[in-house]
């Protein structure tokens, strides 16, 4: 359609007229603006600007981009989006951006590879780049020196690969060295080249997890979809088209470590705003009429829902964090998200309580009542960000007319738009403080000394830090311990932390550092001692003390870490730890996912606590769940201990024995221990549950004691 000319009163007019419905009318969607107008349209807070760092035709549909430790500039091009081409015919490749003049502005483009299907992120790794590209995870490298990649190695294969908004993407390295990667639950088997022999991993219901140095690979709490911000202490945040910032709460190590836990749920929305967002473009034609037939259909069912036409997140993409020096200070630690059905961006301030396991995501004052960036140019499509070696942050503008998939519009009103119109146009954009000069920056960080590398770790722009980092993961320089061990009393948490990991990437680490860790003066840094700790027994007094008064996050992490031990100090530890935060219910699946922390020993030890009546701190939930567990797990010398304490005098308090009774139910019912027989009997069981009593708590222990 894009080529198509109509004849319209004797003129040829473009197709952008001819969507209107009728020659001479105001056409249904607007045409493009050139980049410098497309600049003048975009309206961002005060005390910034924003500048043109690269358009067409050096770049068109970026959806990705990052810059290497020598500070060139990569950029992921998607141009297949929407539909999936042939092979051998696909369009999307990766460009290398450069400015050779130093003025801020690209001005020369090459194509480092080409026939990528589907890429969607990068990420910079002994000198090539890691490349999502579903079904696969791919590895490229120039060894020439003219940026063109001439090695192509497929790492990860079997991910899903039939929808490019729901596919493996979003690389990121964290402070931890696991490279995580967003896979949007999606199923798939996976294999490692380097793991041939390794059963396949089933990624379904998770994200995924990978350590090229150790050759591991493993799944991760999610799903997250286009859009995964780890910030400097490794807290990760996912984004999803009507959600803009989930936090990942638990990770799923922890999680999955018994296969019995009734809700693995551990992600959150920490949106305190969600799900307004304010929006300054019009409402595009096919989306005012599709939400006007949905409401029409939902009042002719009687059904209580609305549709929102805008000014309601439908098309978050690409949450990031902002870790550069270039701006403000108070952007420093902030997400940023782009809206690409709203055409604007938007940034959330995350507050820390220490009474909550996560943050919570906040607008600042100054945008009460706007967007961080905003547009009336419906093509602004700002599909993702990145952090420079120069400290400002990057703004990705996939700048296309439609975004949306064609699968969830009409047909009628998709006959009269063109999916690719704009695939030969794309803005990067620069965002700095309104009255600053552009500031070049050249790192060239891979000739650097690794003794050099590690004195970057408190680098205001932690750009540095985290290319520093990794290179010395990369490089395995043992020379380089005593540097490191010396930056563990640096006053930056950060650097300590990054030197942390770097020793324990170099298998460098021993008890004493992991305990000096455990009583540094971060809590940040502290949290991540507790789960180093875990491979360290001798750690185990300091786990136990962590639990006592440390904040809620650090007391989570104590929880979990601990049930990684085999002890009898860890029940009276998680009894503290309920004691102080049982009403939380993440607190609570800390401590369950642990055999310890589910099991009969671990309820008659809360049934002798303080909260042994308190029906807050020692919650219904609580109850119920442990006896799921309990149940469900269908050993019989736990059972006999369980069903023993379901005439407890403390297990009368509130509606207690109806959720126990409940919970084991329910637990045994899907045990694949359970006998035909025992899944009849508790089947026909199930009714006396409406009216919970001392008979009704007698007779479920008989049938637990006497069907098998």
């Amino acid at each position: 359609m894009r080529n198509v000319l109509k004849l319209c009163t004797g003129l040829l007019l473009p197709v952008a007229l001819f969507t209107s419905g009728g020659c001479g009318n105001k056409p249904k969607y607007p045409g493009p603006l050139s980049p410098e107008e497309a600049l003048k349209s975009l309206h961002i807070i005060n005390g910034l600007k924003v500048e043109l760092f690269a358009a067409e035709p050096l770049v068109t549909d970026p959806v990705s981009m990052e810059f290497d430790e020598d500070g060139n500039c990569y950029v992921v091009v998607m141009s297949d989006y929407p539909d999936k081409p042939a092979p051998g015919t696909e369009k999307g490749h990766i460009r290398v951006l450069r400015d050779t003049d130093g003025d801020g502005r690209a001005d020369t483009s090459i194509v480092f590879a080409d026939k990528l299907s589907e890429g969607t992120s990068i990420l910079p790794w002994k000198g090539g780049l890691l490349v999502t590209a579903a079904p696969e995870i791919l590895y490229m490298k120039d060894t020439t020196g003219d940026f063109v990649a001439d090695t192509r190695e497929v790492l990860f294969s079997g991910f899903f690969k039939d929808n490019p908004e729901t596919q493996i993407t979003n690389l990121r390295f964290g402070v931890d060295n696991w490279i995580y990667a967003n896979n949007r639950g999606q199923d798939g088997n996976v294999t490692f080249r380097d793991k041939p022999d390794a059963k396949p991993l089933s990624v379904k219901g998770a994200d995924f997890r990978f350590r090229l140095d150790r050759g591991l690979f493993e799944l991760e709490t999610g799903p997250g979809q286009f859009g995964q911000a780890i910030d400097d202490y490794r807290n990760r945040f996912v984004t999803e088209n009507s959600i803009h910032i989930q936090q990942i709460i638990l990770p799923w190590r922890y999680t999955h470590r018994h296969a019995y836990l009734p809700s693995a749920r551990a992600i959150r929305n920490i949106s305190d705003h969600d799900p307004i967002m304010f929006q300054e473009s019009a409402t595009p034609y096919w989306r005012a009429e599709r939400t006007r037939r949905r409401n029409a259909e939902f009042q002719e069912k009687k059904l209580k829902r609305v549709e929102y036409e805008r000014e309601h997140f439908t098309g978050a993409s690409g949450g990031t964090f902002y870790n550069g020096d270039a701006l403000p200070q108070e952007f420093y630690g902030n997400i940023f998200t782009g809206e690409v059905a709203g055409n604007l961006v938007h940034r959330d301030v995350l507050v820390a309580s220490a009474d909550s396991v996560h943050f919570t995501a906040k607008r600042s004052a100054a945008e009460s009542k706007q967007e961080f960036i905003s547009s009336n140019d419906t093509w602004f499509r700002p599909v993702n960000f990145t952090t420079g070696p120069d400290g400002y942050l990057y703004v990705l503008d996939y700048y296309r007319q439609h975004i949306e998939t064609p699968v969830s519009i009409p047909d009628d009103l998709k006959a009269d738009m063109d999916f690719y119109e704009g695939s030969d146009k794309g803005r990067i954009y620069r965002v700095m403080p309104a009255n600053g000069a552009y500031r070049s920056a050249s790192p060239k960080l891979s000739k650097t000394s690794s003794d050099s590398l590690v004195q970057l770790f408190p680098h205001p722009n932690q750009w540095y830090a985290q290319q520093a980092h990794r290179l010395l993961v990369e490089r395995q320089d043992r020379s380089v311990i005593p540097a490191l061990k010396q930056m563990q009393g640096n006053a930056d948490p950060r650097a300590r932390l990054h030197a942390l990991y770097t020793l324990e990437a170099l298998d460098a680490l021993d008890v004493s550092i992991v305990k000096k860790a455990l009583a540094d003066s971060s809590a940040d840094v502290q949290e991540h001692a507790a789960i180093l700790a875990e491979n360290y027994p001798a750690c185990l007094p300091e786990l136990l003390a962590l639990v006592k008064d440390s904040p809620a996050k650090l007391t989570m992490q104590a929880a979990l870490s601990l049930g990684q031990f085999n002890n009898a100090r860890v029940t009276d530890a998680f009894v503290q730890v309920l004691e102080r935060f049982g009403d939380n219910k993440y607190m609570q699946m800390a401590v369950l996912s642990s055999d310890a922390g589910s099991s009969p020993a671990m309820l008659a030890a809360l049934f002798k606590s303080n909260i042994a009546r308190d029906t807050v701190k020692l919650s219904n939930s609580f109850i119920h769940d442990l006896s799921y567990i309990v149940g469900a797990r269908n050993n019989s010398a736990q059972l006999t201990e369980y069903t023993a304490l379901l005439e407890h005098g403390n297990m009368q308090a509130g509606s207690r024995q109806s959720f126990a009774a409940k919970g084991l139910l329910g637990g045994m019912e899907k045990s694949e221990g359970s006998s035909p027989a025992l899944k009849t009997a508790l089947k026909a069981f199930r009714p006396k549950l409406k009216n919970v009593n001392g008979q009704t708590l007698a007779d479920l222990k008989t049938l637990v004691s006497t069907t098998k």
